[in-house]
């Protein structure tokens, strides 16, 4: 009897043999050849905004402050949640000032305009109505026709690469990217990894080419367009009624000082899908 009771206490002590255990973990698929999304083009990022309960760049270092707005859940941990007649500031990297090629990468998760344009991405000009760079969604986008607006300033003036007819921009996590390739002026915009415009910024119908030259360099502003801040951030002009502001989310905000490939570009929206 004292076996038994042995034997039985010795198998109740042992666990059923299961081969899942013993199986080898399947790796993490790669996109395009790339793991994770810090391992594109690291030496060419020169501004990164995660919005982890902070607004500071990792890569400079620069820090802001928040009006109204607060910290909620982005697309990776957390994200910027927006508020009507909220908006950050952030200093703006040193390295924005020189951009020749660029590409900036910005996540939202919005309404579509309901009581004005929607700024979610300004290096500010200081003394211009626009910034030296702004990126924005125009009134009357839906989620039929998304129409997104972006400036670039090149010695003050203004050139507008503007883009219509984007569907599913609203009301859910979307990427928007946007690259300035200075060789011949070419403007891409990419919409969740995929390219869905190529054109140039014009002004008086003549394109932009080279490297903008940017003036009256200011902050960053993320949740509106640069006149929507109390104060503006431009002498130029103040608020505007056909202006308003992002009370939808934004995350992981990223320059580059060079044109990402599509495939790069791919990879990225992939990767920080799934917080990679």
């Amino acid at each position: 009897m004292a076996a038994t009771a042995l034997g039985l206490t010795l198998s109740s002590c042992q666990k059923s043999f299961d081969p899942k255990s013993y199986a080898p973990k399947k790796p993490l698929p790669s996109f395009n050849g790339y793991n994770s999304s810090k391992e594109i083009e690291p030496d060419s990022l020169v501004a990164y905004w995660s919005f982890s309960g902070s607004l500071i760049d990792s890569v400079s270092k620069s820090t802001g402050a928040l009006t109204l707005d607060s910290y909620g859940t982005g697309i990776s941990g957390q994200g910027l949640q927006g508020v009507t007649n909220g908006y950050a500031l952030c200093d703006a990297p040193q390295a924005l000032s020189t951009l020749g090629n660029f590409t900036t990468s910005v996540w939202v998760n919005t309404p579509p305009p309901s009581n004005g344009i929607i700024g979610f991405f300004t290096f500010a000009n200081t003394a211009n109505f626009w910034g030296n760079i702004e990126m924005f969604f125009e009134n009357g986008s839906d989620n039929t026709n998304g129409k997104v607006r972006i400036h670039i300033s090149n010695n003050n003036n203004d050139y507008t690469y503007s883009v219509d007819g984007v569907p599913n921009l609203f009301n859910n996590w979307t990427n928007v990217t946007f690259s300035y390739n200075k060789l011949d002026g070419t403007c891409t915009l990419y919409v969740n990894g995929a390219s869905v415009n190529t054109g140039n910024a014009l002004n008086n119908n003549n394109p932009l080419t080279g490297a903008p030259a940017f003036t009256n360099l200011g902050k960053m502003v993320f949740g509106c367009v640069q006149f929507q801040t109390n104060p503006s951030q431009t002498s130029a002009t103040g608020s505007q009624p056909w202006a308003s502001y992002l009370t939808g989310q934004m995350d992981q905000v990223r320059v580059y000082d060079k044109v990402l490939s599509a495939a790069e570009i791919s990879a990225l929206y992939n990767l920080e899908k799934l917080g990679r």
